[in-house]
């Protein structure tokens, strides 16, 4: 690949100057003397489009990231000539095209640069492939910052770091492993407290060059196909990824039981194994709400088969783990194995629904069912086949999950370990080679499960979960993040990465916790499951080849520790289900970077220890052996201890005690926490009575607490509960007002309130504006509580 040193020399084509423009409803057109088209779309007014054909043509408008129903229009849009430039004006930002060269900066409303072309778009003509590589170079600003680009096992902050996105099977992965297993080529960049999004929709390889070359060049570039690319303007963040999140589509909301605690390993068979370990987590009362089945469930790995041997019965089986409140995940993965008695093979040999070499043979290749054909995912009529294939595991044997894997795509013992370049794909009817449909296979795959999973699971919701995946797959699928390590460094690149995936659109994902490769001390699986437990996909999964990674396995204390850890998830259940209420609704990340949170203070682009878990939770994890404690960054405001309940003022670095049973959480002030009691699964118990921790605050601050069935789609026809909770702290005076909307009705008819760091001694109550006896209320002195009618509009404590 042309590196940057290399771009102006011979061989790199650039667009020569404007010879017209034409101006159509949202989209403005530019030709240049040598047929270069630049094509700006405005799609809302913080967000425009960017394509351009180096022939004056574009390909067909096609991408499986964007949501066909993304919200777009605009309030303003002002086109003006000046002598040098052709200036586009929308409500929030500038855009300029250069009359001599079409290289195209954007200033905000007060003419301060945003964003600028460096060398702006080249091209490189390919003769091998045909097409071209496409280049894009940006002016990178005084210290600036990037951030995003999924899963990449790296620093958090991106400045210095030369990335490629190719989905890749990489066992046991290290820091700074270039290709994972997903591609998702959107970036934010930072500086002078205003942030912007490039997401660059290119399905080949491409490349991102963050100032490691050239230390004032940003650039990205791709092995093939357009330069088509987004530019977002926010100046915060948050508008940044939400507008991003609308426009390549949000998940629906996915089941409560999704969100308890997974125990995964390779593999768990015959079925008295499985019932052993269930049995286990109920005897120890440790809570967990799915068992997940790896490939050896099936027959010699045939998908969509069982090994009768080993699971003689999986319909009563898995009718007797959910009885027992355990949901069952089971794996799928693309090879289909080359066997003329396997009815799904023969059927989809005979619909030629495989993918075929450049010169007409099937790609075959060899994963774990050994010789393998791959289905491809990328012509429609396969997709829906496939979704019919989970007719008896979803409908008729009751499994309510189903897990991808090896869907970069992996393919063993071949260079490159994917597909050969030539194998060709449908693409929806735009035919293309391997190169353009590699980053989206895995992707389509996993289209395809969650729609056969959602019709035949159906009033429920479905459940999946990818490895590989591609800008826009949130809309169908969590993830995790893949083959990791039982070390502390792996940890460490766990929380750096589940960030960075929430701040790319995709925050229903998680690792495997405790590490997939090699064996945890017991102290390295109590801090890797602190840190789980604040993930928004909490799965525990190991190899097995080194031994066993239950939280029994390692000794009481770990067991205990473990436990307590896991029970704080499922007590903040509601509250996390809240999280994903936002996230589906508006695109706001479950798991908030300090940058995110609080981009105006410069300390927070430089750390990734600490994130925000919601809105109102902070976290810091532990992530080295043989501590009491550690150094973390408290954000601006007041934060609550929530071991000790002591106030702390942020802005600076501080001391926190974390012996091995704490890991470090803080409570913003004016927080109101709804909690769950503790329950061994989701719905468990009928929910008695709703907890609310709410932490005093001199000011005001608003909380949410979201309710559904946690189930089945009532949600959408306004069977839902969102309260809204306005905590507002005097000196001597707190008020709590509540406002309620939809029409779903909880199990419960009472919230107990718990108060922390009151600086008075409750002496008065007016209830919905009445003064009421304390005894009335069931005040408890002692622990600061008292109980009301979850229906309230407004209470008043006065000391």
């Amino acid at each position: 690949m042309i590196t940057n040193t290399e771009l102006e020399h011979k061989g790199n084509l650039f667009p020569t100057s404007l010879i017209s423009y034409e101006h159509d409803q949202d989209s403005i057109s530019f030709i240049t003397k040598n047929g270069v088209r630049l094509l700006i779309q405005v799609l809302r007014d913080n967000m425009l489009r960017l394509r351009y054909a180096t022939t004056g043509i574009f390909a067909h408008d096609f991408s499986y990231a964007v949501d066909e129903n993304h919200p777009h229009g605009f309030n303003q849009l002002k086109i003006e000539e000046t002598d040098t430039h052709i200036v586009i004006t929308t409500e929030k930002f500038i855009c300029k095209v250069a009359r001599d060269d079409i290289r195209v900066g954007m200033y905000n409303l007060d003419g301060k640069p945003i964003l600028e072309d460096e060398l702006g778009f080249h091209w490189e003509e390919s003769f091998e492939f045909g097409g071209s590589f496409v280049k894009m170079s940006k002016t990178s600003r005084d210290q600036e910052n990037y951030f995003g680009l999924g899963d990449k096992p790296t620093n958090f902050n991106l400045k210095g770091k030369r990335l490629s996105l190719w989905n890749t099977d990489q066992y046991a992965y290290g820091k700074d492993t270039a290709e994972l297993y997903k591609a998702v080529p959107f970036y934010m960049g930072l500086h002078n407290n205003m942030s912007y999004g490039i997401f660059f929709d290119n399905t080949f390889k491409t490349h991102f060059d963050f100032c490691a070359e050239r230390r004032n060049v940003t650039s990205f570039w791709a092995d093939g196909g357009e330069m088509n690319y987004y530019f977002i303007f926010g100046p915060q963040m948050d508008d940044v990824l939400t507008t991003y999140t609308d426009l390549t589509g949000k998940p629906e909301l996915p089941p409560m039981w999704a969100l308890g605690f997974h125990q995964c390993k390779w593999s768990y068979y015959p079925e008295s194994k499985v019932k052993e370990i269930t049995s286990k987590f109920r005897e120890l009362n440790f809570p967990c709400d799915a068992i997940y089945l790896d490939i050896d469930y099936m027959d010699g790995f045939r998908c969509f088969t069982w090994n009768k041997e080993y699971f003689p019965d999986p319909k009563r089986m898995v009718s007797e783990l959910e009885e027992d409140g355990f949901k069952t995940v089971a794996i799928i993965d693309p090879g289909i194995k080359i066997d003329l008695s396997y009815d799904i093979f023969k059927e989809a040999l005979e619909k030629d629904y495989f993918c075929r070499r450049a010169d007409g043979p099937y790609m075959r290749g060899k994963v774990w069912p050994g010789e393998c054909y791959f289905p491809d995912f990328t012509n429609p009529e396969v997709r829906e086949w496939w979704s019919g294939l989970y007719r008896e595991l979803i409908g008729d044997i009751g499994v309510k999950g189903v897990w991808n894997d090896m869907n970069e795509p992996a393919v063993m013992e071949v260079p490159g370990k994917t597909f050969p370049l030539d194998v060709r794909h449908d693409y929806d009817g735009h035919r293309c080679s391997h190169r353009k449909a590699h980053n989206i296979y895995g992707m389509q795959m996993a289209r395809a499960t969650y729609e056969g999973v959602k019709r035949y699971n159906f009033p429920k919701r479905p459940f999946i979960i990818t490895r590989a995946n591609y800008s826009g797959g949130q809309r169908y699928t969590s993830t995790w993040t893949g083959d990791n390590v039982a070390t502390w460094e792996h940890l460490w690149l766990a929380n750096i990465q589940i960030q960075r995936l929430c701040i790319s659109g995709m925050s229903f994902s998680g690792s495997d916790i405790g590490g997939f490769a090699e064996q945890p001390s017991g102290e390295l699986y109590a801090r890797w499951v602190q840190l789980g437990v604040f993930h928004p996909f909490c799965r525990v999964h190991s190899s097995g080849d080194h031994g066993e990674q239950e939280p029994w396995f390692f000794g009481d204390e770990i067991l205990d520790i473990s436990r307590k850890f896991v029970e704080l998830r499922y007590q903040l259940l509601p509250y996390l289900y809240t999280a994903f209420y936002n996230y589906v609704q508006e695109g706001i990340p479950i798991l908030k970077p300090l940058v995110y949170f609080d981009q105006q203070d410069v300390q927070t682009h430089y750390r990734a220890d600490e994130f925000i878990f919601g809105n109102q939770i902070l976290v810091c994890p532990v992530q080295e052996p043989n501590v009491q404690g550690r150094r973390m960054y408290i954000p601006r405001g007041k934060w609550y201890n929530f071991w000790t309940d002591k106030a702390v003022a942020g802005g600076k670095e501080m001391w926190v005690d974390a012996p091995l049973d704490i890991m470090p959480i803080f409570i913003k002030e004016g927080a109101v926490i709804p909690k769950y009691p503790v329950q061994q699964y989701v719905d468990e118990v009928k929910i008695e009575q709703m907890t609310l921790d709410l932490y005093y605050k001199l000011g005001k601050e608003n909380s949410e607490f979201y309710e559904d069935a946690h189930d089945g789609y009532e949600y959408r026809q306004n069977i839902y509960s969102l309260r809204t909770f306005k905590l507002t702290g005097k000196e001597d005076e707190i008020i709590l007002q509540q406002h309620k909307s939809g029409k779903y009705s909880s199990s419960y008819s009472t919230f107990k309130l718990k108060f922390y760091g009151l600086p008075f001694k409750i002496r008065k109550v007016f209830y919905e504006n009445e003064e009421v006896p304390l005894e009335k209320l069931q005040f408890n002195a002692e622990e600061q509580s008292m109980i009301i009618d979850k229906e309230f509009s407004e209470l008043h404590l006065v000391g």
